[in-house]
This record gives C-alpha cells, sequence and structure tokens, in this order.
C-alpha cells in the first residue's frame, strides 16, 4: 500500500493568522498519527508564514510516525534538518516568496549543489527525496547525484485530470517505469485529492508515499480530520 503523509502547514496558516497557539500545530501531528496517517510532513520557509523552524523542532520528539521535512536548501533550513534528524527530507525548488512548489528541479543544471547536500543528509542517515518533474533526463540526473528518492510534482496531472485523464497521467507513468529502472524509489505531491488519487496509484507503478495537504485540510474542515484521513487511506488502497 502506498503510504500517507499529511502535510500540515495549512492549519499552522489558520494558526498564524490570528497568533497564539490554535488550531495546535502540535496536536494536529499527533492526532494525524492517532488516525493511521503514515507520516507528518512539514514545510518551513524562511518568513515562517505557516510552519515555523519551532513548530519543527516541537513535533520531531511528540511523532513516532516518519517525520518528513520539505523546503529549500538554504543554510538554515540544511542547518535544521541537520538538528532535526527527520526519517525523511524532501528538497524543493523553491524561491523563498513561493505561495506554493509550482516546479522540479533541474537536476543536470544543480547536479554538485544537490549532490553535496544528499551526500551531507545521507551520512546522517536521513532518506532523502528531490522534486521532480516527468522529464526523462531531470529523473537521469536525480540517480547521478544519489538521491534514495524522487517526488513527482503531481500538478500537471491534477490540472488535466478533469479534462482527459489517461492523458494526464501518461507522462508520470512512463517517468516513473524510468526511475523504477534507475533504482530509485518514488513519492508524489502537489494537488492530489480524493478525486484524483486512485487513479493516479493504480496508473502509476511503484509510489511509495503521497504527501498531501492543502487538499486534505479542506476536506478535514467538512468531514472531520479523523474521517478525512480513513478516506484518503481508503483511496490508497
Amino acid at each position: 500500500m502506498t503510504k500517507l503523509s499529511v502535510n500540515i502547514n495549512k492549519i499552522a496558516t489558520i494558526r498564524n493568522a490570528r497568533g497564539g497557539k490554535y488550531p495546535d500545530v502540535k496536536l494536529a501531528a499527533i492526532n494525524c498519527e492517532k488516525f493511521g496517517a503514515h507520516g507528518v510532513t512539514v514545510h518551513p520557509r524562511p518568513d515562517e508564514r505557516h510552519i515555523t523552524y519551532q513548530d519543527v523542532l516541537d513535533i520531531r520528539p511528540i511523532i513516532t510516525t516518519e517525520f518528513n521535512i520539505e523546503g529549500y536548501p538554504s543554510k538554515k533550513f540544511i542547518d535544521l534538518v541537520c538538528r532535526v534528524k527527520p526519517h525523511q527530507v524532501t528538497l524543493v525548488p523553491d524561491p523563498p516568496d513561493a505561495i506554493t512548489s509550482n516546479a522540479g528541479w533541474d537536476t543536470v543544471k544543480h547536479k554538485e549543489f544537490l549532490s553535496e547536500i544528499i551526500s551531507e543528509f545521507k551520512d546522517l542517515g536521513i532518506r532523502t527525496s528531490i522534486f521532480v518533474d516527468t522529464d526523462i533526463k531531470n529523473i537521469d540526473g536525480a540517480a547521478k547525484i544519489r538521491t534514495d528518492r524522487v517526488e513527482l510534482y503531481t500538478e500537471p496531472y491534477a490540472a488535466n485530470f478533469a479534462k482527459n485523464k489517461e492523458k494526464a497521467v501518461y507522462d508520470f507513468t512512463q517517468a516513473a517505469k524510468h526511475a523504477l529502472k534507475l533504482g530509485l524509489q518514488l513519492n508524489a505531491g502537489h494537488d492530489l485529492n480524493l478525486e484524483n488519487l486512485k487513479y493516479f496509484i493504480q496508473n502509476v507503478p511503484g509510489i511509495s508515499e503521497v504527501s498531501i495537504g492543502h487538499a486534505l485540510i479542506s476536506d478535514a474542515l467538512y468531514f472531520g480530520l479523523d474521517n478525512t484521513i480513513k478516506l484518503y487511506l481508503r483511496e490508497l488502497r
């Protein structure tokens, strides 16, 4: 079964809108684990507009499920990851002012930069994953920098799913097959939801984990967090 990691950034966004500590991000992380999620994902950005660096430090010791930290590998981010030692770190090429992740790495152009960072994390026993699109050259490049996994950036799939789901998923199927042949493990994330998740998993081989935040937290407003996590787990079966 593909594992579900819940990105709790949006809970922090609501908290930060008013200041204070409600909704409680630490409780959200605990509840995601309690309700059956296989992991918790956080994405601390330089301006800390949702998850803060302190949140990351607070969450690490209170959950036993997989902890995934994603972000752009600035010095501050690298220092945080080395201090926290999560189970997985996911590197994204976002500029500091990006609203959300919107592209994968050019692994050819950034080969040396990524290789150095990945080597540092792997020396600490942290599984590494990097955000990529379906361009085969970027997947080849990912294998050369010795990352453990790639996370397929699924926004193009989600954007085109309603128009032509077969066409929307095709490039992802081919990219996944190629990555698996190279010995890479696969994650996926961005705009996956209850409508498009099952079809993606059924047609893209070898997905170890999906990271879902915006859609899942939005659904939780209507269905409750416990029930929503169960709905997503059902789609992954």
